[in-house]
């Protein structure tokens, strides 16, 4: 007797001492694709349910593996999801193995970050292009650029961060040329250094000024768009490897007589999307208010768009166009529905800008959330031509309306 409970106080003392991932559970995360396409995407599951099938502690570091037993890159979101990036045949599953234990170092494909020593600009990328917002300090300069920016990119790597770092790193150096009378190195250095010029990887050629930019929304008044300003607060909260989220705060201009509205955004994009997710809404509202959200037309350029059911799409002329040669591709788009989509065109250019396409939601009412896409392409990268553009359109909001399924089993 006395060495049966022995050998049994033993026992448990092994388990006791036995390294948590041995006595974790593996689960499988099956995706299933229902549509006849191939797909590659971001899923996503419950991180509770995921720690609850494998049997331990939530805050456990995971592996993840594909059906070839190759470690995967996957993220742990604010909101308590797992995400896993995943590609599966038409009509086809793929498995993806989790365990317990500390992953390979992932590769970074998403990120985003603050800039306070440019006017406080919050930039972010993936894999096909990249994107800032405006803010305070721009705000408190005097210069009105409302919108959402796009940088272009034709590389998957990383680019943001160098870009601001050589383009202001060379500021001084071009004034102390000009200052010593050198106009010509200095506009050298320049030409070298500015990430308004492409050297290989992509340039900024989009122009925002006062205007929506690339899909940021508006209150409209009396038919008219009551343009934003620069961000008031921010606080990011995906930062790669997969998905970058920042959750913003506005202090918009009244609109329709109302005073003290508040605006908040909750802003995301993923690694190989053209498109960033969107969700907007605003208190303080006194009563149903028009809304909408769009993209600047240019004056170079206003053929080139077309207003579908749920969407605006256009092909920007950049802001050299004879110079430049190429077409921004940009959108917004409404897979929830909207009132109707169309162009708002100015009497008269103003800033070089011709107008917007948007979408308008009629009769919004203060704190529902508003959730649209916006995003951007090249036509000297991933997509070419604006009818390329259009079906590229499409087919993100044929998967946005048939997703990837997953489940935990």
């Amino acid at each position: 007797m006395k060495s049966t409970k022995l050998f049994f106080f033993a026992l448990g003392m092994v388990a006791l001492t036995m390294p948590a991932n041995i006595l974790a559970k593996d689960v499988n995360i099956v995706v299933t694709n229902n549509e006849p396409v191939q797909r590659q995407e971001l899923v996503e599951v419950s991180l509770d349910e995921v720690y609850a099938q494998m049997g331990v502690a939530k805050g456990k570091e995971l592996i993840v593996k594909n059906a070839l037993g190759q470690e995967v890159a996957y993220q742990v979101t604010y909101d308590g999801k797992l995400l896993i990036d995943a590609s599966v045949r038409p009509c086809g599953k793929a498995t993806f193995t989790v365990t317990a234990g500390k992953p390979q170092q992932m590769k970074v494909f998403v990120t985003g970050k603050m800039y306070p020593e440019r006017v406080d600009d919050i930039a972010w990328e993936n894999d096909r292009t990249a994107y800032r917002l405006y803010g305070p300090a721009l705000q408190r300069s005097g210069e009105k650029a409302y919108g959402i920016d796009v940088w272009l990119k034709n590389t998957p790597d990383l680019e943001v961060d160098k870009r601001y770092k050589v383009e202001l790193g060379n500021h001084d150096k071009i004034q102390q040329l000009l200052k010593a009378g050198k106009k010509d190195e200095a506009k050298q250095v320049e030409i070298e250094t500015t990430y308004h010029f492409d050297h290989g990887y992509g340039l900024d050629c989009y122009k925002v000024g006062p205007t929506l930019g690339c899909g940021a929304p508006a209150l409209m008044e009396n038919g008219q768009l009551v343009m934003p300003y620069s961000y008031k607060d921010y606080k990011i909260l995906d930062n790669g490897p997969l998905r970058f989220t920042v959750d913003l705060t506005y202090n918009p201009a009244a609109a329709n007589g109302d005073k003290n509205i508040i605006e908040h955004r909750i802003l995301s994009l993923d690694k190989g999307s053209n498109f960033n997710r969107m969700t907007v809404w605003y208190e303080n509202l006194s009563k149903p208010t028009d809304i909408a959200a769009g993209v600047v037309i240019h004056v170079e350029d206003q053929q080139t768009l077309k207003c579908g059911r749920d969407f605006v799409a256009y092909a920007d002329p950049t802001d050299n166009p004879s110079a430049q040669n190429f077409q921004i591709y940009v959108a917004a788009l409404f897979p929830n529905g909207i009132s109707e989509t169309r162009t708002l065109l100015y009497p008269e250019p103003r800033n070089g800008a011709a107008g917007h396409a948007v979408g308008i939601l009629k009769g919004y009412t203060s704190n529902d959330k508003f959730t649209y896409y916006f995003g951007s392409a090249w036509s000297k990268n991933d997509v070419r031509t604006f009818d390329e553009w259009v079906a590229r359109i499409n087919s993100f909001l044929d998967a946005l309306h048939s997703p990837l399924e997953a489940e935990v089993k």
